[in-house]
């Protein structure tokens, strides 16, 4: 597994906020979708070429390398290490031999099955959305998330009773949120992955965010890594915004730091007593500028709250 801060900006009141790339094991993947402050963007089935997932699959495939034994409930409390009996031949009378093998030899065996079982999907002319999904099972997907409320995944996580891949994860994250430099951003100052000091300087603040979206966006078939011409990342954000319907997820992970103001009372009833009818509280207490334009990103005006239709209200 891997797991690297692209990006992490501090400014005055406002969360920390990380823009993290990680690679796990695709199995897991639907765990962390449960998360919804992550704003993310991940490698997607339908974009990946089947060569390319074969390629994968065959040569650097997930192998579990937790073993639970079977027990009641969703945790397995000790390893299982049997072996694993398969069938390896049937004769011309009908009958049949077993082989046994250990867990990672039976899986390995699983995975040549299905990757030729995809293979001859693609060479039959289906598109890649149904031979990569078998393949699922034994890839790893590359996934971009930006958050400002990393504390409740990590607590939830880490504990031991989460699935134990998704646990040797957050592990890594809390690590590289702890080891990660953090910029200090004013208020007019953008949090742009994936864009450089010397872009700062050469393009404007629209240039810059588009550039980052676009970036962003090509983690759904190739991780971004420095490549590609300013020209070609202007087209695809382009490409992302100007149907009806918004390819609007890239967005999410450009923030600016929204400010805090005191201008909000919040009233509370007060405990009624024998001596006094109910009566209310008044507390002056901060809020923030923009909270509509956050998104998921609590103190951060989120870059994709700025772009039009970016959600559809029926």
């Amino acid at each position: 597994m891997q797991v690297e801060v692209i990006l992490a900006s501090a400014a005055n009141a406002c969360p920390n906020i990380y823009t993290i790339r990680m690679r796990y094991p695709r199995p897991i993947h639907g765990e962390i979708m449960t998360h919804r402050v992550f704003g993310r963007n991940a490698r997607s089935s339908r974009a990946v070429p089947v060569k390319t997932m074969l390629n994968e699959v065959r040569t650097i495939p997930y192998v579990p390398w937790h073993w639970g034994k079977n027990q009641k409930g969703m945790q397995a409390s000790e390893e299982c290490n049997e072996l694993i009996e398969l069938v390896d031949e049937i004769t011309q009378e009908l009958d049949y031999q077993t082989v046994r093998m250990t867990n990672e030899e039976a899986w390995l065996h699983a995975r040549t099955e299905v990757a030729n079982v995809a293979e001859a999907f693609m060479e039959a002319g289906y598109h890649k959305q149904n031979p990569n999904r078998l393949l699922e099972p034994f890839s790893w997907i590359d996934t971009l998330i930006t958050a400002t409320q990393w504390d409740n995944f990590l607590w939830l996580r880490q504990h031991h009773a989460a699935e134990p891949h998704l646990q040797d994860l957050a592990n890594l994250v809390a690590e590289a949120i702890s080891e990660a430099d953090v910029q200090n951003l004013t208020e007019d100052e953008w949090h742009l992955p994936y864009i450089t000091e010397e872009e700062k300087v050469t393009h404007n603040s629209d240039i810059l965010l588009k550039l980052s979206a676009a970036r962003c966006a090509r983690i759904s078939y190739k991780p971004f890594n420095g490549d590609g011409s300013i020209s070609a990342e202007l087209e695809r954000a382009d490409l992302l915004m100007k149907d009806e319907r918004v390819h609007a997820s890239p967005f999410e992970h450009q923030a600016r730091p929204d400010v805090m103001k005191e201008e909000m009372f919040v009233y509370q009833p007060l405990i009624e007593t024998e001596s006094s009818r109910v009566g209310f509280s008044r507390t002056k207490m901060k809020t923030w500028n923009y909270p509509h334009l956050h998104g998921n990103l609590t103190g951060w005006i989120q870059h994709r709250k700025l772009i039009p239709n970016e959600v559809y209200h029926g």
